[in-house]
This record gives C-alpha cells, sequence and structure tokens, in this order.
C-alpha cells in the first residue's frame, strides 16, 4: 500500500474530505451534548444538514467559508450579493471577530434565534427545495376528451 505522501489528487482529496467530516461530526456532537441546545426538535438531522451544507461551501478544504465559498453558496441559491453584502454577512456571523465562517459560527447561527440574512435565505432554500413543485412519475394519460 502506498504510503499518504505519494496519493494522487482524487485520493488525497478524499481523505482530506473525510477529516473535514470528522472533525465537523465531532463539533455535531459537543452541540449534541450541550444543555442548551437539548431541546431543539430533531437537532441531530438539522446538524447533520449543516455540515453537509458547510462541507459542500468550504471552497479551501480548511474548516472555514471564506468570502468566495459564501458568493458561490449565494449565488447557487440564487441570491447573488456584491462583495460589501458578503462582508456584512461575515461581520454578522462572526460578530466581526474573523473574515471566515467556521463551523461553530455557523451551527450557532442556523441554530441560534438571531435572523441573519445567511440563515434567513439557507431556510428559504430548505422550505423551497421541500416541497416539489411538479408530481413525480410519468404525467397521467390523457384522452381527447378531456382536452380543453
Amino acid at each position: 500500500m502506498p504510503s499518504n505522501k505519494n496519493m494522487q489528487g482524487g485520493k488525497a482529496f478524499g481523505l482530506l474530505k473525510e477529516q473535514q467530516r470528522q472533525k465537523l461530526e465531532e463539533i455535531n456532537k459537543e452541540y449534541l451534548e450541550d444543555q442548551k441546545y437539548r431541546d431543539e426538535e430533531g437537532l441531530a438531522e438539522k446538524l447533520e444538514s449543516l455540515k453537509n451544507k458547510y462541507a459542500e461551501f468550504d471552497l479551501n478544504d480548511e474548516g472555514e467559508i471564506e468570502m468566495m465559498g459564501l458568493k458561490r453558496m449565494m449565488e447557487k441559491l440564487g441570491v447573488p450579493k456584491t462583495h460589501l453584502e458578503l462582508k456584512k454577512m461575515i461581520v454578522e456571523v462572526t460578530g466581526g471577530s474573523s473574515n471566515t465562517i467556521n463551523y461553530r459560527d455557523f451551527v450557532k447561527m442556523m441554530l441560534g434565534k438571531r435572523s441573519a440574512v445567511l440563515k434567513l435565505v439557507l431556510l428559504f432554500e430548505d422550505k423551497a427545495n421541500s416541497t416539489p413543485c411538479k408530481p413525480d412519475g410519468p404525467p397521467p394519460k390523457r384522452d381527447i376528451t378531456s382536452l380543453p
């Protein structure tokens, strides 16, 4: 078996992503054990969803969402923002302590009572994705008499 130093890009990337998910899972366990969030309904499912969403937009794979990751997230959600608006969102989430959003700040924002712009956009996306507009499967058979 080759050593980790000689891994190809795909294997190294997969290993890096797995390590990142393990770190996020450890933080999720902290939230599950925290008294403050005990009465949160469906906490384990929410944390799993937040972990997946966070990992998707952590572009530099350093465990933090920077401005470009946030920009990509907002564009994917269909709500493009200017750099100034993105900076304001980051300051709102982190309290001005950082230029990036770490996972703890992200979870606090999503589980907290404050209504940050980013939280509202992400919640809106979840609601939009959870209710399918089109019925599943092929359209029902129609005959000539049912046409207008």
